[in-house]
């Protein structure tokens, strides 16, 4: 073969590899408000997420919102004004339940926050009616409930298995129950972007100790996305390392129990199907040593190959 002849494949080679590369491009952006769980009240679970291109973006959850925008302005996530974040990029919230950890950050913004949705269940809805937008622990700047609704926020109930639009974005999304010490509810949140998807789940503890199907009829719903490539990460819990006893789990995961619920996942996608599939850790809670533990436990068991992200606040994500 020529010189020639041999560049000439070389470049093809590297304008092939190019054009893949390009071909994968992200669907989703992901900017992180508040990631762990526990204490830190600067730091609590809210993930924005958009179709990619756009400044479209629905948090889910909220329990840090105003801290956490001012974070992803100093990591240049993003080059505006906190206010014009909160107020024209945020166009709803997906709540997945009650828990003060994951609401606060809405109740306390709510006064400066821009009109949009609340979306949760039924259940997870009427706690926050009842027991915090409910004109004593909180002014009511929803649309239904106790009080004076001032209707500022639009209170949508989300039925379970039902798509649903999210209103002033692309996206649409389907509810899924979880387990979160039974018989209390937390929510998974399946939310499309044209042909592809990213799976979010609040608290949730594992089947084997919630004596639920919960989990394995997520795994069922979602499998069909994960095997056709379409689901493009999945963010879920790990709260405490694997020597926390299962009494004292409260609802939550271990490195060994997400092991276990992905491995049956697996086995419903088809073998190698999570091989750099993209795993978002969220809700690590305190003290550090514990969530150094958490990570090296999940780096020894990972044996489906999985790509383990562990989101910081602020910092921008693709998906």
């Amino acid at each position: 073969m020529s010189v020639f002849s041999r560049l000439l494949v070389c470049f093809l080679l590297i304008s092939t590899n190019i054009f893949s590369q390009k071909e994968q491009k992200s669907s989703f952006e992901v900017v992180p408000l508040g990631v762990k769980g526990g204490i830190d009240e600067k730091n609590l679970s809210a993930y924005l997420v958009a179709p990619s291109n756009t400044k479209d973006f629905i948090c889910l959850d909220a329990g840090t919102i105003n801290a956490g925008i001012e974070k992803a302005i100093e990591k240049k996530s993003f080059k505006v004004s906190t206010n014009e974040v909160l107020r024209k990029y945020i166009k709803g919230y997906l709540i997945s339940h009650a828990h003060l950890d994951h609401v606060s950050g809405l109740i306390i913004n709510s006064p400066a926050d821009s009109s949009k949705t609340v979306y949760a269940t039924n259940k997870c809805m009427e706690m926050m009616e009842n027991h915090y937008f409910n004109d004593q622990i909180w002014a009511n700047f929803g649309d239904a409930g106790l009080g004076f609704p001032l209707k500022k926020y639009h209170f949508q109930t989300l039925n379970l298995n039902e798509e649903t639009a999210l209103t002033n974005t692309k996206m649409t999304v389907k509810a899924f129950s979880l387990s979160h010490v039974n018989p209390f509810e937390s929510t998974a949140f399946l939310v499309k972007n044209e042909n592809n998807y990213v799976l979010y789940l609040g608290d949730t503890g594992p089947d084997e100790v919630e004596k639920s199907n919960n989990l394995r009829d997520l795994w069922t719903a979602v499998a069909p996305l994960v095997k056709a490539k379409q689901l493009k990460g999945i963010f879920i819990e790990v709260s405490f390392p694997n020597e926390q006893p299962d009494k004292f789990l409260f609802g939550h995961l271990t490195p060994n129990y997400l092991m276990k619920e992905l491995h049956i996942l697996e086995e419903l996608a088809g073998k190698d199907s999570l091989k750099n599939f993209k795993i978002i850790i969220t809700h690590l809670k305190p003290p550090a040593k514990n969530i150094t533990k958490i990570k090296q436990q999940l780096k020894d068991q990972n044996d489906l190959g999985l790509k383990i992200i562990y989101p910081e606040q602020g910092k921008r994500v693709e998906l």
